[in-house]
């Protein structure tokens, strides 16, 4: 059974359309006109090892924080809807992550119960760009739709493209540990994931 998605939402502010094979390559074509958040994806996608198309649009004129948060919610989506009934996943994924002179703690379950722990500084960059606040809106968006419990831990670090290049490898190798299918069984005592 295919493990495919493709979600989209339209907005007064954004435009975005998402394609998500869990069982890919880790084949990656990501066009949202934000240049760092493009990037972030391309190495989530790469990490997990999934396929992932993403074309985009938003009022970047006001900001980016619009097309950021809607990118992660059509991730949730197009993660939620791919895993179809969870049955055979691990459900759990873990990855401690070192980028130069950071180091990330990524964990999550695929509960079906949103939960995110965010406990990374706050670092702004340079001119506005790309900041640890964008990765965890991105993150909020992702974990409310997607139905996962994500926990993201900063270590250490002091480079802010590093620290937010772990969390999102980080990422892409905690969700290649958790969608992997091993057996036929639901993961689950109580019989349920939602």
């Amino acid at each position: 059974m295919k493990r495919t998605a493709t979600v989209k939402r339209e907005t007064k502010e954004t435009t975005v359309k998402i394609t998500l094979d869990l069982d890919g390559d880790g084949i990656c074509n990501v066009k949202t006109r934000c240049g760092f958040l493009d990037h972030m994806l391309d190495l989530l996608a790469c990490f997990a090892g999934f396929d992932l198309c993403v074309a985009g649009k938003g009022d970047l004129h006001v900001d980016r924080h619009h097309l950021v948060e809607d990118a992660g919610i059509l991730l949730g989506k197009a993660l939620k809807t791919a895993l179809g009934g969870r049955k055979g996943i691990a459900r759990f994924g873990f990855a401690s992550l070192p980028m130069d002179e950071t180091l990330m703690n990524v964990t999550l379950d695929i509960s079906g119960r949103p939960y995110l722990a965010f406990n990374v500084p706050v670092m702004k960059g340079q001119d506005g760009r790309f900041e640890t606040e964008d990765a965890k809106e991105f993150l909020r968006g992702f974990v409310n739709h997607a139905g996962v419990t994500l926990h993201v831990n900063f270590l250490y670090g002091d480079n802010l493209h590093h620290v937010n290049e772990a969390i999102f490898k980080g990422l892409g190798l905690a969700l290649k540990q958790a969608v992997a299918v091993g057996g036929s069984r639901l993961p689950s005592t109580k019989g349920s994931l939602d």
